[in-house]
């Protein structure tokens, strides 16, 4: 007699020790997190679409320079998420609570190199991307502005993820709240001039965006400073301590050195793009802003992900830690791809949402309905790729992020550019995403990352 499974057996089986509440009290706020932290750019793009397309084309190179800089952010993040939760997992909440200070320590490092940075290479590095004249001037504003609070946005990174691998999720979808409203209303009032205030256009943008991340660091170090969800920072104990800054640095490191990969890239890809010209760049901006709604899910279940990753591998339970991630997947890629269905059939609608020039909305039309069938293997690059991490494995997600983006989205770019134009550039972003959406779940069918020892 057969024993072999039908299909619907080997699904179940496959989530077996997977608990949908449990992905669910994770994700959804994780989500809800991620949608207020892409409000943010949303936000900015949505009221600087307003003063034209040099505006929105210097707001979103000087992004890209800010997300190359909070990479370092990102990273020491990573280390403090995997290891928190390992530590969790275990039942072992004070060394949770040593991890979480010396991120601290090297968030503040990191935090004020980037604003030395950023203060002092914001012309260089406007002219580095390639900027339009039209925009060097306002895009080296806007970076000089924003970089004087990335010491407090390090401390939003860092603490937010220490809590997310406690298994709070619920507190950084709050501060992001409280750092949207800030932005908004400051960006707001200085952008257009409200009262007594001048109209600042793109600076007032970057006041925005700087007073509303400055905010949310503060605040999430003051709930840390009072006690939070098992974590307690105290300022007697941000001394350095070599063994757990290696620890965090052995996970950290790959981490940065994807995120740094990928931001390079990103950056190289834009740079790309502005060879186009301003409007075409800034379809391609819009158009990223509006496929950014479908990352929401993705990076809030990929939070979850490396979350209940982290602790089922601290609770000695692989099974448990791949079923959960396995979850993770699935119901990101169901919500993601109805969100591609919405970006098939209204691209128009929903670009027409951030800007009214004409040229604009229709360069963006092609690229956000390709885009829209990536979705399913995105969520599975996104979330799969947040498991891994949650099991240390970084060094596997830095060669897949690499691989993708350097010997795949940007080889064809630069082949499919001139002949296609920003269409071109989306097909070869579309590649790359496939290429990781595959390797990451090849690499998670596998044992390995089950074995890794943090």
């Amino acid at each position: 007699m057969s024993t072999a499974l039908t299909l619907p057996q080997r699904v179940r089986a496959s989530f077996a020790g997977a608990n949908t509440h449990r992905v669910l009290s994770l994700a959804l706020p994780a989500v809800g997190e991620q949608t207020l932290n892409m409000v943010v750019g949303l936000a900015d793009i949505f009221m600087v679409g307003h003063l034209g397309a040099a505006a929105v084309t210097a707001v979103g190179l000087s992004n890209q320079a800010v997300m190359l800089v909070t990479t370092f952010f990102a990273a020491t993040a990573t280390g403090a998420t995997a290891l928190v939760a390992r530590h969790i997992g275990a039942g072992e909440p004070e060394r949770a609570n040593v991890i979480m200070h010396q991120g601290y320590l090297l968030g503040t490092l990191f935090g004020v190199l980037a604003l030395a940075f950023g203060v002092s290479l914001s012309l260089p590095t406007l002219r580095t991307l390639q900027a339009p004249p039209e925009v060097i001037a306002d895009g080296a504003t806007y970076l000089s502005i924003v970089a004087l609070t990335f010491p407090l946005a390090a401390w939003l990174f860092i603490g937010n993820a220490a809590l997310r691998g406690s298994g709070d999720t619920r507190t950084p979808m709050l501060i992001m709240l409280v750092v949207n409203i800030v932005n908004i209303a400051v960006a707001y009032a200085a952008i257009y001039g409200v009262g007594p205030l001048p109209a600042l256009g793109v600076a007032g943008s970057a006041i925005g965006a700087a007073a509303g991340r400055g905010a949310g660091g503060l605040l999430v170090t003051a709930l840390l400073f009072h006690g939070r969800s098992g974590l307690r920072l105290y300022p007697r104990r941000l001394v350095p301590d070599l063994t757990q800054i290696k620890r965090i640095a052995n996970i950290g490191l790959p981490a940065g050195a994807e995120q740094l990969l990928m931001r390079g890239a990103q950056t190289t890809f834009a740079a790309t793009v502005a060879t186009l010209g301003a409007t075409a760049f800034a379809a391609h901006q819009i158009a990223l802003q509006a496929e950014s709604l479908s990352y929401m899910p993705g990076f809030g279940f990929a939070m979850a992900a490396t979350t209940l990753v982290g602790q089922g591998l601290g609770a000695r339970d692989p099974a448990r830690a791949r079923a959960d991630g396995r979850l993770s997947q699935w119901l990101a890629a169901a919500i993601m791809s109805c969100m591609g269905v919405i970006f098939f059939l209204f691209p128009g609608q929903i670009i027409g949402i951030f800007i009214n020039d004409p040229q604009v909305i229709q360069l963006g039309i092609w690229p956000l309905r390709l885009v829209a069938f990536s979705q399913p293997i995105l969520a599975t690059s996104m979330v799969l790729g947040g498991a891994l991490r949650g099991a240390g494995d970084t060094r596997t997600t830095l060669f897949i992020t690499g691989g993708g983006l350097w010997l795949v989205r940007l080889p064809l770019a630069w082949l499919l550019v001139p002949r296609f134009g920003l269409v071109g550039a989306w097909i070869a972003m579309i590649m790359d995403l496939n290429v990781r959406g595959a390797l990451a779940w090849l690499r998670f069918r596998g044992d390995h990352w089950t074995r890794l020892k943090v």
